[in-house]
């Protein structure tokens, strides 16, 4: 198999989509590095759960507020305008349809856009959390995830088989070998590795692919 994606690389191209002002999610962990890379010119809203709009970066190590932090409990900074707000105001913001962007990680997402991302099994965490208001309440819901388990097993799937976070509810996978779109039912291949053939993308999928004519080169920076 060419070499993969780094998830810094797959957070770096998520990034590229989205759009200058949208208001936007991250889910926790992985996900939460999109926010590094927004492209110049451009500026998005991160929301965050448990109550705060519009918030900075990171701080710098030391210099953390352990007062000001995103649901994943890590540490942010504040930003001219950055507004705060009850947990239940965040999730009717998010139920209410005003978010733009939900971009999480997944365990297995289905070719009909159905989304297992919160346990893989009776030893998983107890609940869903947010995430279930998240997939249906942003306008777009795009995922970020390796190709294939650690043992090399598909996470782009025919059906999920692991306890449902939403349904039909994810719109593309960036992966660390390829860009897929979810349309009427399917994967549609947008773009992927140069090193990568047709074959060995799909030998690594557990569900049909849709070629169009154009496939683009998937190319990112070189990131640590």
């Amino acid at each position: 198999m060419a070499t993969k994606l780094t998830p810094t690389q797959i957070a770096w191209r998520a990034a590229q989509d989205i759009e200058d002002g949208a208001y936007v999610n991250l889910g926790i962990g992985f996900p939460e590095m999109v926010a590094r890379f927004q492209p110049p010119g451009r500026e998005a809203i991160f929301h965050t759960e448990n109550g705060i709009l519009g918030f900075g970066e990171a701080p710098a190590p030391g210099e953390e507020d352990w007062d000001l932090i995103n649901a994943g409990k890590k540490a942010v900074t504040l930003k001219p305008g950055t507004a705060f707000f009850h947990h239940a105001d965040s999730f009717a913001m998010v139920r209410g349809g005003h978010l733009d962007v939900a971009i999480l990680g997944a365990y297995e997402v289905a070719e009909n856009g159905d989304l297992a991302n919160w346990s893989t099994g009776p030893k998983g965490v107890p609940a869903v959390g947010g995430a279930m208001d998240l997939v249906h309440g942003a306008k777009r819901v795009a995922v970020i995830t390796d190709h294939v388990t650690r043992d090399n097993r598909p996470k782009l799937v025919k059906t999920c088989s692991l306890p449902l976070t939403g349904v039909g509810c994810v719109t593309r996978v960036y992966s660390s070998l390829a860009v897929i779109d979810i349309e009427n039912g399917r994967f549609v291949l947008r773009e992927k590795l140069p090193a990568l053939s047709l074959d060995e993308l799909q030998s690594l999928t557990g569900a049909d692919l849709v070629i169009p004519d154009a496939v683009a080169d998937l190319v990112t920076p070189e990131l640590t």
